[in-house]
């Protein structure tokens, strides 16, 4: 805890492919030489706030950490005409990591997974490293379902943060919560008729339906365009990718490492000290010796 009191940290923002404004927070370490940058973008419906743990570990290690608010998605813009394709979130990252003027090693969560997946295999180079938290080229239809439920199951809002909670719990009744639930704050946001929405453009739950923002064929290219160093770490409980999946993925990427946790698809909710173990591993490990080949 006493290197996390000395972490700097502010509220900066990006600028989209159409020049939408993309809020981040950013962690470093002053006087500390730097490893590198790791931007950390969450799943579809999170936030960048599930990565904030994470974030302050990697920067007492060195690393510049940003998480990322998708389009759409916590304080970055909701896109004027819905427009929350994978290319739109592809185009994004790009924008993103030109901004940073070198390549991020970029960790994703679901959305964010894919995202990072298409943007370095029809980029490569785009990325110094990649981390795919719990998703792959194919994902498991019936979690899939399962994951779009709970995001539709309240389109009327919440009438209190304990009834976020009993949501989230429903759905991921092994999470470790803190029993705090003010801190579910910053993944909802309070309307003026006082009652609780999720921290997300209700628009996207409807483009999240399109086929075309999972078309295996595209993502499978994808992956086997990739030479960056590359982890899939798989939550042991995932209803979203299975084994088979995880194995499919590592024969298109052969130098990439699989990390299964004790989790769910919620891998940054559920077991997010171990993941961070996983991940500063792999950034000592596989990144920074990369990067002195």
């Amino acid at each position: 805890m006493a290197a996390e009191e000395h972490l700097h940290h502010e509220r900066i923002s990006f600028k989209g492919a159409r020049g939408a404004r993309l809020v981040a927070d950013r962690w470093r370490r002053p006087a500390t030489p730097e490893r590198g940058v790791v931007l950390l973008t969450h799943g579809g419906g999170q936030t960048r706030h599930s990565w904030a743990r994470t974030a302050r570990k990697l920067a007492t290690d060195g690393w510049v950490a940003l998480t990322l608010d998708a389009r759409g998605h916590g304080d970055s813009e909701w896109s004027a005409d819905g427009e929350y394709t994978l290319d739109g979130f592809v185009a994004d990252l790009y924008a993103v990591v030109d901004t940073i003027g070198r390549p991020p090693v970029v960790v994703g969560a679901s959305l964010g997974g894919r995202t990072a997946l298409v943007a370095e295999g029809e980029r490569p180079g785009t990325t110094a490293g990649l981390v795919l938290v719990d998703i792959a080229p194919r994902v498991d239809a019936a979690g899939q379902a399962r994951v779009r439920a709970f995001m539709a199951g309240a389109p009327d809002g919440f009438s209190s943060l304990e009834e976020v909670a009993e949501a989230v719990n429903a759905y991921s009744p092994r999470r470790r919560g803190s029993g705090n639930v003010e801190g579910l704050r910053k993944n909802v946001r309070q309307r003026a008729d006082g009652r609780w929405y999720w921290h997300w453009d209700p628009r996207f739950l409807e483009a999240s339906t399109d086929e075309q923002n999972f078309a295996v064929d595209r993502l499978l290219r994808a992956a086997g365009s990739v030479s960056a160093p590359t982890m899939l770490v798989r939550g042991s409980r995932s209803d979203m990718v299975t084994a088979e999946a995880a194995n499919e993925l590592l024969q298109l990427v052969p130098s990439a490492r699989l990390v299964e946790v004790a989790a769910g698809h919620m891998i940054t909710g559920d077991d997010n000290d171990v993941f961070t173990s996983r991940l500063r591993d792999f950034l000592a490990e596989r990144v920074q010796r990369a990067d002195r080949v």
